[in-house]
């Protein structure tokens, strides 16, 4: 039997700016800590970062309309774009002075005028901008819905320098270490929305603010800037972006009535077995809800109430690739504070291509397919938050593209599941329409519908590619296609 999405279900891709614009001569972005991160001789050397450069990437920025045409045939309706910070503004803008409000809690307000605005278009690489209105105006003059992000990791250099950083320069160029980032935020966020409000059709101030803190300070061999192993900056860290988040929404809905919500990063962590129940559901506490909770509930850190965080979110944009099976720790470790531990073959802790513990098949990236992820963290986030969300990134490391059909299949069965029970999901947004720079990985992990040679940036559609056209023209997953609901 076929199973029928509303007309008005988005189907449709996601990109960043760093991992898919450069790749020709004159789209280089040198001016981003990712940049001088990826770059850096020290980071090469002991293997951090793969040595592979985005300025040879898949070249979005020059062949944006030959993609939006690739995705059109594919009949894709809508698009996540995303805006670099550091293009915008290449140069500081501490001297665009705006009223701030802050108390021991934190910065609770940044007031941004019309003036201002003004004042920063005088420092804004005219280029850019003009170059960004023109990738966006294509996409949204084919009658396609925008959804524009702002911050997808790489920050200015002028506000962060990781490098620097790492060596223990921290006086300046802190990035999310420095409360200042609060303010230049807002005062971007704002800008951008004064600037592209008429071609967007739903806002979002950042991706995946938790892979952020928990990769730059904690998970530091994920290859991350700064690398800076800290508990303490890394909760510094969260809290900064999470104000960030509320500040850059009120700047935002200070320009424009289009919703504003955050894309995010859920993993979906399971037990072990019944006595582990409670470790999984810190792990969730701590990787999930710690950032979520305060702009929703302004409850911060299960403790404080703030209002000024509260109610900063419209819609929530769901990034979802696999689950973690998560075990409890010893006596020992529980009485210091450590109270889970990620256990090996499940979820997202598999060896690349083979089988997981569960006999379920893996991607390039060692990544088990679990579409029942989906549906429960959906289901969960639903209860919690009761905000339309969006799949925002959804899609898998298959260079050979033996297991991208199913995996696309199955997830939009679970989307289409937990909207039958009445959670309101917008669309879908699959990751990704081409090939990418995949940070700290370079180039080896492929998640594209489309191949890309990165010798002659030609795109080569892969057969995963026809099984999505199949389903976003009609917006229906065909009855010769429900085979590939299950793994």
């Amino acid at each position: 039997m076929s199973l029928r999405f509303p007309k008005d279900f988005k189907l449709g891709f996601s990109e960043s700016g760093f991992q898919f614009e450069m790749g020709l001569p004159g789209s280089e972005d040198p001016n981003s800590d990712w940049w001088v991160w990826v770059h850096d001789v020290e980071n090469i050397m002991s293997g951090l970062v793969s040595g592979d450069f985005p300025e040879d990437g898949p070249a979005y920025w020059h062949l944006y309309k030959e993609d939006h045409d690739r995705a059109e045939k594919l009949g894709m309706d809508a698009a996540r774009l995303c805006v670099e910070w550091s293009r915008i503004f290449p140069k500081a803008t501490f001297d665009v002075k705006v009223d701030v409000e802050e108390t021991k809690e934190g910065i609770v307000n940044v007031n941004i005028e019309e003036k201002h605005l003004k004042e920063l278009d005088e420092h804004a690489d005219k280029k850019s901008v003009e170059h960004y209105r023109e990738i966006f105006s294509d996409w949204k003059n084919r009658d396609k819905t925008l959804l524009v992000n702002l911050y997808h990791w790489p920050l200015p250099l002028w506000i962060h320098h990781p490098i620097k950083l790492r060596m223990g320069g921290f006086k300046e160029k802190k990035g999310w270490l420095d409360k200042q980032i609060v303010v230049e935020f807002a005062k971007y966020a704002a800008y951008i929305a004064w600037k592209f409000d008429d071609l967007v059709d739903m806002w979002s101030t950042m991706n995946e603010p938790n892979v952020v803190y928990v990769t730059g300070y904690l998970q530091i061999q994920q290859g991350f800037p700064p690398a800076f192993l800290s508990l303490p900056a890394a909760l510094s860290a969260m809290k900064n972006l999470i104000e960030a988040h509320a500040r850059a929404y009120d700047a935002i809905k200070t320009f424009s009535s289009k919703p504003v919500g955050l894309i995010y990063s859920v993993v979906c962590f399971e037990p072990l077995s019944p006595e582990d129940k409670i470790a999984a559901e810190a792990m969730a506490e701590d990787y999930m809800y710690r950032f979520l909770d305060p702009i929703t509930t302004g409850k911060f850190l299960g403790i404080i109430v703030r209002e000024d965080l509260k109610n900063r979110l419209d819609w929530l944009g769901v990034n979802y690739y696999s689950r973690m099976v998560v075990k409890r720790t010893s006596e020992k470790l529980r009485k210091k504070g450590i109270q889970y531990n990620i256990l090996p073959g499940y979820g997202m802790a598999c060896a690349p291509n083979s089988k997981s513990l569960a006999g379920r098949p893996t991607s390039d990236f060692g990544w088990e397919l679990y579409p029942e992820g989906l549906e429960k963290i959906l289901l969960t986030l639903n209860e919690k938050y009761k905000v339309p969300m969006m799949i925002t990134e959804n899609g898998i490391a298959d260079s050979k593209d033996t297991l991208r059909a199913r995996y696309i299949v199955s997830h939009l069965y679970r989307v289409h599941t937990v909207m039958r029970r009445g959670v309101k999901i917008l669309g879908y947004l699959h990751w990704a329409l081409t090939d990418n720079y995949e940070w700290s990985s370079g180039f080896k992990m492929r998640f594209g519908l489309y191949h890309v040679n990165y010798e002659n940036k030609k795109r080569y559609l892969r057969p995963s590619a026809l099984v999505f056209k199949t389903i976003a023209e009609e917006k229906t997953i065909p009855d010769e296609l429900t085979h590939l609901t299950t793994i």
